[in-house]
């Protein structure tokens, strides 16, 4: 598989995230954790389901045992610190917080044996943050008494981060491993919502569809297409791109009506196109 491939197949996971709003919002009144545990078993299923359709089995028995620990604690560190981090804090400032993960994919990538991070890249990546921001924490405002959650927010940033660009250190590593990771998520995330949450179902079967888009797509899919991304793909690229999910996100709730239209969303859109842009650019000029 081509390097452009790859990286194309990663955008696929971008995409998927942007629907993770909308889909979520349907899945009212289900907590944060039970909502995870039954999104990640949908999508340890799919990959259950891959593996017997291309009987790839030996697969899973030849990764090892410390590859399934890390896929499992960046996948459920993401979102445990992600979660913890919204009740420790405002959304609006936790999420800007929580989104600097893919600056910080732009960053680290330069320690890849074989990459080498330009200017551009930084700048590219800068600026589409700044585009993100305009989005994600609009009005908002920063208060010490949630430091805490703040705190949790830039672990969380790291965590997806380190998750990311440490995956492309284990390109031998078979896509399928991502299938444990999901399972072994569910299974944690059930612990987490046990002791920390009050079980809630669906009142209506929107939120039970809306579950199974979520297991079948952005909480599911986009892991295993991310996997192949971040692996062979062009990750300075997908890294800046990543700034078009909560763009994505917020149009896909203004055209469902869920949201008002801001006027911030033009600017955003040039400042995130413009960031990639020049990140593209950058990897152009490395090649």
């Amino acid at each position: 598989m081509s390097q452009r491939s790859a990286t194309f197949i990663g955008f696929i996971a971008i995409i998927l995230w942007a629907l993770l709003a909308l889909l979520t919002v349907g899945t009212d009144p289900v907590p944060p954790f039970q909502l995870n545990a039954l999104c990640f078993s949908i999508g340890g299923i799919i990959g259950l389901a891959w593996i017997a359709t291309t009987k790839s089995w030996s697969d899973l028995k030849r990764v090892p045992l410390s590859v399934y620990v890390f896929g499992t604690l960046g996948l459920f560190g993401y979102h445990f610190l992600y979660f913890s981090a919204l009740r420790a804090a405002p959304p609006a400032e936790a999420g800007l917080i929580a989104y600097l993960w893919p600056l910080l994919i732009v960053l680290f990538s330069g320690l890849l044996p074989g990459e080498r991070l330009r200017l551009l890249h930084i700048v590219g990546a800068v600026i589409s943050f700044a585009g993100a921001s305009l989005i994600v924490a609009a009005g908002a405002e920063f208060e010490i008494e949630s430091l805490f959650g703040y705190g949790l927010a830039l672990a969380c940033a790291f965590t997806w981060s380190a998750y990311s660009v440490l995956s492309r250190r284990l390109g031998d590593i078979p896509t399928a491993s991502v299938t444990v990771f999901c399972l072994a998520t569910a299974l944690l995330s059930t612990l987490a919502h046990v002791f920390l949450e009050t079980t809630a179902w669906p009142t209506a079967p929107i939120g039970w569809l809306s579950i199974l888009a979520l297991g079948m797509g952005p909480v599911g899919a986009a892991f295993y297409v991310w996997d192949i991304g971040i692996k062979r793909g062009n990750i300075q690229i997908l890294g800046t791109a990543s700034y078009a999910a909560p763009l994505l996100s917020t149009l896909i709730l203004v055209v469902f009506g869920v949201t008002a239209p801001k006027g911030s969303l033009f600017l955003s859109a040039i400042l995130i196109t413009l960031g990639a842009g020049l990140a593209a650019y950058a990897s152009r000029q490395t090649d």
